[in-house]
């Protein structure tokens, strides 16, 4: 079972909002989910992003694989340099 970090998309028409979650690969992007790590609010000013860190390294030592905005995201709040470190570390 291939495990994605990505963004779902909530809200109406013109007004986006994302939940950030955990769900497989071959569900559809707004269908049922594992695990809901955050949410993203681009019309906020500024954007809003919340986004439990601790779980979504959790999710990445799992072998789970973000998507190229959710990856961002991650880089911006170091989620993933913590990842990176703690694989490549020796020992």
């Amino acid at each position: 079972m291939a495990v994605k970090i990505r963004m779902t998309r909530i809200g109406r028409k013109k007004k986006p909002f994302y939940r950030i979650v955990v769900a497989d690969s071959r569900m559809p992007r707004d269908g049922r989910y594992i695990e809901q790590l955050g949410y993203f609010d681009p019309l906020a000013n500024p954007q809003k992003l919340e986004l439990d860190q601790d779980k979504a390294l959790d999710w990445l030592k799992k072998g789970a694989q973000p998507s190229d905005t959710v990856r961002s995201f991650l880089s911006n709040l170091g989620v993933m340099k913590k990842y990176h470190d703690e694989k490549y570390t020796k020992k």
